[in-house]
């Protein structure tokens, strides 16, 4: 039993798995098995006992990738709400420890800001998660627009989670070492990539511009982004740009990050000292990494007690109006 900080903690990059739209994986996206596989389609007794062992009061619950990004046909806006209204009902089930982001119909972008405005108004759901590529498209396309000028309207985050590289991507990058090595396409190296060149291409397509008050949610410490932010933000403002952006005045107003299976102090105060503290909230990223390091890590990363309380919930009770 770890001890408990003095101040709630909010976990807020959790994962389950709905078992009818987990039917629609296929590939590696389908291969969780064992023990993963019992917590991923837990949204009970397991969860919680988990979560009081490691002094965790309440999970944002988000649906594990690549959730309904994959999905195409007439069947899939309905699915989908489906798998939000059973989410809906198991937070109403547990209301003072568990919260939702909704998963959304990227195969239809208008009923996918309709889902998200549902399940704001409807379940009272914190914002969104999308995962990686919609259909091999990159989520900053215009035809996804819609569902961000609804967040903005609605003043809720959307959580870019990462999905599986491209075909073509990994089979460049990444097929010499996959078989060796199986993670490095994703939790090792492919995710990172895969989420900071949608990160970029979200600040370098204009949406900010369009929706200023637009926000989004990094996991993993920001995918290396604060690390690179100096030097993104000097090469994309040299001669030869099609427009003026800065992306460090985006990245720094329009984005949040967590600390989900990255838990480490030099890499938490980069990010600090390059966002400030109020823009880190504190994640597992349950159950593919476990809750007690976590949380056992934050009680030694050297911040005083008003910072760590604020990564541990403050800042997820502001963003997310907890």
């Amino acid at each position: 039993m770890f001890k408990k900080p003095n101040c709630p903690v909010i976990a807020i990059e959790e994962h389950y798995w709905d078992a009818e739209l987990a039917k629609t994986f296929t590939g590696v996206e389908a291969a969780r098995p064992g023990p993963q596989s019992e917590r991923l389609h837990d949204l009970g007794a397991l969860r919680l006992k988990e979560m009081d062992e490691a002094g965790i009061d309440v999970q944002v619950i988000s649906h594990g990738a690549p959730s309904a990004q994959k999905l195409t046909g007439d069947g899939a806006v309905a699915l989908v709400q489906r798998v939000n209204d059973r989410l809906a009902a198991a937070c109403s089930a547990n209301p003072k420890r568990f919260l939702g982001f909704a998963a959304l119909p990227t195969s239809d972008p208008k009923a996918a800001a309709d889902e998200l405005e549902r399940c704001v108004t409807k379940h009272g759901f914190k914002g969104a998660m999308l995962h990686g590529l919609a259909n091999n498209v990159f989520l900053d396309d215009k035809r996804f627009w819609p569902i961000y000028e609804r967040a903005e309207k609605l003043d809720v985050p959307i959580y870019f989670h990462p999905g599986l590289p491209h075909a073509d991507v990994m089979a460049a990058y990444y097929n010499d070492y996959a078989k060796e090595f199986p993670m490095v396409v994703r939790a090792a190296w492919g995710y990172t990539v895969e989420t900071a060149t949608t990160a970029i291409r979200m600040v370098l397509s204009g949406v900010f511009e369009k929706h200023p008050k637009l926000k989004v949610i990094i996991g993993h410490l920001g995918e290396t982004l604060p690390f690179l932010v100096w030097r993104v933000d000097h090469a994309i403002a040299r001669p030869g740009a099609a427009r003026q952006i800065s992306f460090r005045d985006v990245w720094c107003n329009n984005f949040w990050i967590t600390t989900s299976g990255n838990f480490s102090n030099p890499a938490l105060m980069c990010c600090v000292q390059e966002m400030g503290v109020d823009r880190i909230l504190f994640s597992v990223d349950w159950p593919f990494v476990a809750n007690p390091p976590g949380v056992d890590w934050m009680k030694g990363v050297p911040l005083c007690d008003e910072d760590k309380a604020k990564i541990l919930s403050g800042n997820a009770k502001r963003l997310l109006r907890i």
